[in-house]
Order: structure tokens, then sequence, then C-alpha cells
């Protein structure tokens, strides 16, 4: 029965959605097809409740365990074996599987954990434990049961015609299926912050697109290519998506010219939001994510987040608001964000920093600043100039 090798993908918070169910799980579906295209002679069915990866045996089951964890949804991963309905056909199928995780690890206990999903099997879920486990012992020597604390559990999961065993339940990132929330712009510079923010926010189920600036030729060539190996990353998780690329400097140097120089960088941020809102608007997003903590930096302070506001209408969404920077590296790192975000090169938010940034800004005193530019027109020509690069995942 097992010409494949077998994977029961169990979905999260979509398993909850009631009556909606079906559309969430129907997208994760899709999704783990799409990350799993690189492979040939795989297979991705939902059968009540649970998803089933099918795949070649001659495909390494870490390298699909690796992709499947990263569809957003997925709960848990379980490598498995299929054996018909029978009570005695799996036993010796569990005899089988733990003789071969004993040639494998120094196990010497062990706990069956039974569930029937197929209320018509004549054998109830505690006495499937008890037979699976009594056949186990007479076909494992050395094993024994430990109720409490066992080496291995093995789990039996009895359906109308196909019964499963497996022992891992591996963790995926959970969260919902990429494309059931919208979709949001995010504000995606080249440091730390900025890539944690989009992974959080398509964890939730957001699809997204960014927006990227610069100030070439403050800004090298080599920094935005930084940005894009970024996004790259960010795609594994996120699928595909679109890249605006916008250069702010005619606008920075507005701004140094004629604005006082501790707001400069108050400004700047008024300006990114401006922009990134109408290419927004353009573009079906219908709220714009930033990688901003609470306090961080100076623009970061709960006033300046207040003025950084007002310049725009749509909703800004701030996932790492309340988190502290150990927290947002470790993110960086489990998602592979973090050696390429801390590569020593500029970003558009270091060119014409101030000495002395004002931390406590007034919004009547920024806008009347700011009074002195003519906004409408500068973010209409940085919107006109955008140029937009498509992202693929890294392979």
């Amino acid at each position: 029965m097992n010409e494949k090798n077998i994977f029961i993908v169990r979905a999260g918070e979509a398993a909850l959605k009631g009556e909606n169910k079906p559309y969430f799980e129907r997208m994760l579906v899709e999704r783990i097809k799409k990350l799993l295209k690189r492979f040939d002679g795989v297979e991705v069915t939902r059968k009540e409740g649970l998803i089933f990866v099918h795949a070649d045996k001659s495909i390494p089951p870490e390298d699909i365990i690796k992709w499947v964890s990263k569809a957003f949804g997925v709960q848990t991963i379980s490598p498995a074996v299929e054996v018909e309905s029978d009570i005695e056909a799996i036993g010796r199928a569990a005899v089988e599987y733990m003789n071969g995780i004993i040639a494998e690890r120094d196990i010497k206990t062990f706990k069956v954990k039974a569930k029937r999903a197929d209320k018509q099997f004549p054998v109830e879920s505690p006495d499937i434990a008890r037979q699976v486990g009594a056949m186990i012992l007479k076909g494992c020597k050395v094993l024994k049961v430990d109720v409490h604390d066992p080496d291995c559990y093995l789990y039996v999961n009895v359906r109308k015609g196909i019964s499963y065993i497996y022992q891992d339940k591996i963790e995926g990132f959970g969260g919902l299926p990429l494309g059931t929330n919208g979709k949001g712009l995010v504000l995606l510079s080249g440091g730390i912050d900025s890539p944690v923010a989009a992974f959080m926010m398509a964890k939730r189920g957001m699809a997204i697109e960014t927006i990227h600036f610069h100030s070439y030729p403050y800004t090298s060539e080599r920094a935005r290519e930084k940005v894009e190996d970024l996004a790259s990353q960010l795609a594994v998780y996120c699928s595909r998506f679109k890249m605006h690329i916008v250069n702010l400097l005619p606008i920075q140097e507005e701004i140094v010219r004629h604005c006082p120089e501790e707001e400069t960088t108050i400004h700047v941020r008024m300006f990114m939001m401006r922009i990134a809102e109408k290419i927004a608007e353009k573009n079906g997003c219908t709220m714009l994510v930033t990688g901003e903590s609470l306090g961080q930096v100076a623009s970061q302070t709960a006033e300046a987040l207040v003025v950084t506001n007002s310049a725009v209408s749509m909703p800004v969404m701030r996932p790492l608001i309340a988190l502290d920077k150990t927290e947002i590296i470790a993110i960086a790192q489990e998602i592979e964000t973090f050696e390429t975000s801390i590569e020593p090169y500029e970003d558009c938010c270091t060119v014409f920093l101030p000495k002395h940034p004002l931390t406590k800004p007034k919004t009547e005193r920024i806008l009347k600043s700011e009074s002195t530019l003519d906004i409408d027109d500068l973010v209409e020509k940085a919107v006109d100039s955008e140029e937009i690069v498509d992202i693929f995942p890294k392979k």
C-alpha cells in the first residue's frame, strides 16, 4: 500500500473557521501544492479535515517537510504509514514500524495513542490502543509500556478504509493560509525589522506587496540588491510579489532645504507614508505595514507615530510594535533574513540624518513646517517615477 511516502498535514486556526473552514482548507491545499511544484511525483489532497501529501520515495522526506512547513496555516506535519483499517493489519504494521524506530534510536518505552475517526470501526479508541500495544510488546521484545513518560509515542488514526500510523508531529508556523486576509503594502527597508513585519502579517493570511525607498546615488546599487535578496527570502513564505522602488532623494533635498534639521526624520517618514498610500491604492492594498517598534528610534516614539499616522488615511499595521529587539532578531534568524539584514549597506533613512532628531513632535508644528513644501507635487512625481520589480522565491 505504501508505494509513496505519506505525510499528514494538520491545519491550525483554519480548522476552527466553522462554515468557512472548507474555504480556508482549500486555500491551504493550493498553497502547499504551489510550494511542492518544485518536485515531481507529489499529490496533495484534502479529506475529512486533514490534508495528505503523497510523494515519490525518491524525494527525501525532510525536503517535503521543509517546504510544507513554510505554508502558513500548517500546524503540524507527520510522516505516516498507510495500512488497511483492520485491527490485525494495524497491529502488524505497528510492530514493523516500531522495529524500524528501534533500529534508528535507542528507545526502551512506548505508549500507543489511538483515534477512531471512523465511528463504524468495531473497536473503540481505548481498545485499539490496548490491542496494538499488546501486539507491539509481543513483536518488539526490547520495549515496555510507559503511560506517563515514554521514549516514543505511537499514534494510530483509524479512518474509513485506510488507517495511519506515525510518531512525529513536526511543528509548522501555524497562522492562516496566505491570501485569506486581504492584501497590504509593506514598507521594506534593508534592516532587520521590516522583513519580520512582512512575515508576521503574511502569517495572518495577508498577501503582500512591498515598497522600497532609496536615495541613489547616496545609497548604492549593492544596497538595493540587498533589499531584493531580502524580498526573495520573504517570497519563500509570501509567494511571488511585486516590489515598488521609489527614489526619495528629491524629496529629502527639499526637506533639508526648507524644514528645520531636527524635524527631517519625521518629514521623510511622512512622505514615505503618503507615497506608499498612493501606490497601495493603485494596487488593491487596503493597508500599510511597517516594521516600527515603539520607542526603538526617534521616529518610533509614541508622539512620532501619531504624527506619522496623520499623513495618511489608510490603516497602518505595526505587528512589531510591542516586541523588543531581541524578540525581533530571533524571528529574523528563524526565517533566515537576519544575516542579509545586517550586511553593512546604507539605506535612505541614514541620508541627511539630523544630529539631534526630534523625539516628541507636535502635529501642528510639523504641518506648519511642511507648508513651505508642495506636498502633492512631490508625492505625485515620486509615484510616477516608481520602478516595479517582480520578486520570486529564493531557490
